[in-house]
């Protein structure tokens, strides 16, 4: 599966979950602006607008605006990317309230008429253990993507992150993650912070803060069919292994018989080596256990009989 088709299921499935307490909408907003909004200003007023690719998100994203604060956003721009053929919607709210509603997401503090931007996480914003879950939500579900492995692809491995436009906000996100035990590790990346987790168990403990049950369960149908492919392989080189060893030994008995043959001749050997050495002639592709059956002796007598037969030849070529 793909990164993009894993990467929506997640957050369908997070969608369908939703949020119940105001709070936690709250958290889960600011999250989602701070990881694909941008503020905007148009003369006196201060707004903000985010884009998308998904429709789903969308209206999640504007019903929680309604839910909470009332306010309504309008399309500004719909157009088809030429690279991907997706849509890329762009909303945008600028009204009397986009200030108000700005502060009280954590993003922007006024003081005195004097507007700046918080560079952190407003720790007021996730007092509660459901609102630091909320706040983890609304981040994926703005630039959050997962990445699981190919079948057919060894080198293919686990990988989600989330994209912050600032090391403050990535810092304080992994201190988030760290509070319910997910490792993450931060770098940065063409202007941005990147929070990134590498291993299935540690990408599995993130789903379950969020409750994605679906995605978990289908990371470990991937990983014991991975598992699976692997231990095939295995045997399978094993075998392989195990067959050219067999038919080099092979090779280096028979040409050991030609010299021996072409030297003293298989006549002049005695009866159980000439017997043998004339078995594995007529049969150059018999395995051992093929061969041992057909002069009713044991593999180990036969093995015995060909080290032997290989020694002849190597005492005649050094004469």
């Amino acid at each position: 599966m793909s990164k993009g088709n894993f990467t929506v299921e997640i957050k369908k499935e997070l969608i369908r979950k939703g949020l119940e307490n105001a709070c936690c909408k709250t958290a889960a907003l600011s999250a989602f602006l701070r990881t694909t909004g941008s503020i905007l200003r148009s003369g006196s007023s201060i707004g903000f607008e985010f884009v998308t690719e998904s429709e789903y998100i969308a209206e999640f994203v504007i019903s929680l605006l309604e839910d909470v604060f009332g306010a309504e956003l309008k399309v500004v721009q719909a157009t088809a990317d030429a690279r991907n053929g997706r849509n890329r919607l762009v909303f945008q709210c600028l009204s009397s309230r986009s200030l108000f509603i700005l502060s009280e997401l954590g993003i922007l503090s006024s003081d005195g008429g004097e507007i700046t931007l918080n560079l952190g996480i407003d720790r007021y914003l996730i007092e509660n253990e459901c609102c630091r879950r909320a706040y983890v939500l609304g981040a994926f579900l703005g630039s959050g993507s997962c990445t699981i492995p190919k079948l057919e692809d060894a080198r293919s491995g686990y990988h989600l992150e989330i994209v912050f436009s600032g090391k403050a906000m990535a810092d304080d996100f992994c201190e988030i993650l760290a509070e319910f035990e997910v490792l993450a590790k931060c770098v940065e990346r063409k202007g941005s912070s990147v929070v990134y987790l590498k291993s299935r168990e540690s990408i599995c403990d993130f789903l379950a803060l969020l409750g994605a049950e679906k995605a978990i369960e289908k990371l470990n149908e991937l990983a014991e069919e991975k598992d699976v492919r692997n231990h095939i392989n295995r045997v399978a080189n094993c075998l392989q292994k195990n067959m050219d060893k067999s038919l080099e030994a092979s090779v280096r008995q028979i040409r050991a018989i030609q010299i021996i043959d072409s030297v003293i001749g298989i006549s002049e050997l005695d009866e159980s080596l000439r017997d043998t050495a004339i078995a594995r002639l007529a049969d150059k592709e018999a395995s051992l256990k093929e061969l041992a059956q057909r002069l009713q002796i044991s593999k180990s007598c036969l093995n015995h009989r060909l080290r032997k037969l290989v020694k002849i030849a190597e005492d005649l070529s050094e004469d």
